[in-house]
């Protein structure tokens, strides 16, 4: 099946989607924690460099996520502009590049709602003892 560049570029922003939400889960959400817990252990204790480089992989989000673009191009053979060897390399690299950008998006959206709702825990602790001041004045 040969896609036109429109279709391979599109291919390559969808698919870089499940590469980004695989990436940042493994390497932060808290369902992976024990094992991400151990990687990050694992990768400033192992006595030997291959260890130690083996289970950083798995804290960073930027090096798991080329391993996710390598399994995504296997399964789906993906190539980006040239039907050979480096078609895969292209689109390897653009593959992580894009799923990077989408990660990057991600995390900025996550510091600005953290920010926002201690913003407004920090209004909502400064009204609370109004509200109290002004009920005790009301029920005199």
């Amino acid at each position: 099946m040969t896609l036109t560049l429109t279709q391979q570029i599109l291919f390559l922003f969808v698919l870089a989607l499940p590469v980004a939400s695989i990436a940042w889960t493994v390497t932060h959400e808290e369902v992976f924690r024990e094992f991400r817990d151990r990687c990050v252990a694992g990768s400033k204790t192992c006595r030997k460099i291959y260890e130690r480089k083996f289970f950083y992989l798995f804290t960073c989000e930027y090096c798991f996520s080329h391993y996710v673009a390598a399994a995504f191009l296997a399964i789906t053979r993906f190539k980006l502009l040239f039907p050979d060897w480096r078609g895969y390399l292209i689109g390897g690299f653009a593959l992580v590049w894009v799923a990077n950008i989408y990660i990057n998006f991600f995390a900025r959206l996550r510091i600005d709602l953290k920010k926002e709702r201690t913003e407004i825990a920090a209004v909502e602790a400064a009204v609370e003892p109004m509200k109290a001041k002004t009920f005790r004045m009301t029920a005199k």
